[in-house]
């Protein structure tokens, strides 16, 4: 520490010089002075005066005046501690509010608030305030009902406030006129409900309207106090929509230009290549032939379905494929009736592959030998989806495939699904590609849950991954007639013709809202 002394002026220099000397030796070379003992060098007298209270802790540590100082710090800080006030709670008279009081308190806080609501007594009534013995209610309510997927006719008018017999009678009423699985998810029903006797039941039904199908409008109105149901057909124009145009640099993009949907060109591209290589053997010069389902109704709503017929003009070369069910599964025939399938076997189900085709040590038996397909490790319940359409040809125990399922696909093809919790597709059925036919488990000589699948080609167990299927089908007898006579009628409807019809309604309509809108000449 230094210590500041006097302030020595120099003669006429006006500036002043600190002294240290005094600070830095006391007299015994080589000894700096601990902190306080210049102050007492400076006070006159002894006793108690000489006493240092204020010890630096930070230096001599472990002295006598160290330990001084220490047991001083301890002393002061247990006099603080032990004076200090209690930390217990203070007594105070608590009074419970009671349920007005309450809800007045919970509406003034700050959470309602954030929440959005914006009622609640603030003040009491005043005498100026005259009590209504009632107060007036709207005598009709008007609301709009969305059917969601998986929801019920039911429940969807229960929420928009109807009563539950109502809504039991309006949903039976409804389901008389057309199939509840008809009503697609999304479709918007108009409720209007009318005037209650009292504020202590729902409000009845007045009206109910809403697009039921395509061709189809429901209508529920309440006459002389009962309800009424009034079905309104909607005519339908069922014409395809045919489009043809020179694929030119890109096939796509041309197509997208004369108006065909997206999903249909990809259709198209895949049907077209299973004849054919898409980018090698269509030329700029070639044409494009796409027909797909279209519907018109007269309110002027449209609907877009599915590929229909598939074709490419390449000069005097032309390919004309049309989609046909046989035995319930959709096949691309051309036009001598001769059909082709080409794809690959769908996965039956998402999960780990723990074991592949080959010789592999069993891990029950101990020993070497053949795997005969592929284990897929899933959790136990997974649904298992058939990965080609067929018929089943064994479904039920199968020694130590556990539960097992095989399917025929035809053209010596068959598809095994072993060791399922559960089977669900009975022998004989026909199934779909990707429909369930059972789920997941750990049945027969199995060591935990999965999948062992199996493709058989010509009765030889193969690997499923290496296989791609070509089924070959021909149409003969009265088939190859109906086949013939609808693809004549296909190639009758002209091209654009469903848009050009649009196209004029759409104009039509525009004339005559401007000829209403336009004011009288004089």
């Amino acid at each position: 520490m230094y210590q500041r002394n006097e302030f020595e002026g120099s003669q006429g220099s006006g500036t002043a010089a600190l002294s240290i000397d005094s600070a830095v030796s006391d007299g015994k070379p080589g000894r700096t002075p601990i902190f306080g003992e210049a102050m007492r060098s400076t006070q006159p007298g002894g006793g108690w005066r000489d006493i240092d209270l204020v010890v630096d802790l930070g230096a001599q540590v472990g002295s006598k005046l160290w330990w001084r100082g220490a047991l001083t710090c301890a002393v002061l800080c247990g006099t603080t501690f032990l004076m200090a006030p209690s930390v217990e709670a203070i007594p105070t008279m608590i009074q419970p509010l009671e349920a007005g009081q309450w809800d007045e308190a919970r509406a003034q806080a700050i959470t309602p608030l954030a929440l959005g609501g914006d009622t609640g007594r603030r003040m009491a009534a005043t005498d100026a305030v005259e009590p209504l013995a009632g107060t007036p209610e709207r005598p009709r309510i008007e609301m709009s009902a969305t059917l969601g997927r998986g929801d019920g006719l039911r429940s969807v008018l229960q929420r928009a406030g109807v009563a539950p017999g109502e809504a039991a009678e309006l949903e039976g009423m409804i389901s008389d006129a057309v199939p509840m699985e008809d009503i697609r998810p999304g479709t918007v029903m108009d409720i209007v409900l009318g005037r209650r006797p009292n504020r202590t039941v729902p409000r009845p039904v007045d009206a109910i309207a809403f697009r039921a199908r395509f061709d189809l409008k429901v209508e529920v109105a309440r006459v002389d106090g009962a309800l009424r149901l009034n079905q309104i057909q909607i005519a339908v124009d069922d014409t395809p929509l045919r489009i043809r145009g020179r694929v030119g640099s890109s096939l796509y993009r041309s197509a997208r230009a004369a108006g065909a949907p997206p999903a249909a060109i990809q259709e198209y591209l895949r049907a077209i290549g299973t004849r054919m290589s898409v980018n090698r053997d269509i030329g700029a010069d070639a044409i494009f032939d796409i027909i797909v389902d279209h519907r018109r109704a007269e309110t002027g709503e449209t609907e877009t379905g599915r590929l229909i017929f598939a074709g490419i003009e390449r000069g005097d070369r032309e390919t004309q494929l049309l989609r046909w069910s046989v035995g319930g599964d959709d096949q691309w025939f051309e036009a001598s009736g001769e059909g082709q399938q080409t794809g690959q076997m769908l996965m039956p189900i998402n999960g780990r592959l723990t074991s592949g085709f080959g010789y592999r040590r069993h891990p029950i038996l101990g020993y070497r030998r053949l795997h005969t397909g592929l284990d897929i490790a899933a959790v136990r319940g997974t649904p298992i989806r058939a990965a080609q359409s067929g018929t089943v040809n064994y479904s039920g125990r199968n020694r130590g495939y556990g539960n097992y399922v095989r399917i025929n696909h035809g053209g010596g093809i068959q598809t095994a699904y072993a060791h399922m919790s559960r089977i669900v597709a009975s022998n004989g059925s026909r199934v779909s590609q990707g429909q369930i036919i059972g789920y997941v488990g750990s049945t027969g000589m199995s060591t935990g849950p999965h999948l062992h699948y199996e493709l058989i080609r010509n009765g030889t167990k193969v690997d499923p991954r290496s296989v791609s299927f070509t089924r070959q089908a021909q149409l003969t007898g009265g088939e190859l007639q109906r086949f013939r006579a609808t693809l004549a009628n296909l190639l009758e409807v002209e091209p654009g013709a469903a848009l050009a019809r649009r196209e004029d309604r759409e104009d039509s309509e525009v004339v005559a809202s401007s000829s209403r809108s336009a004011p009288p000449r004089s």
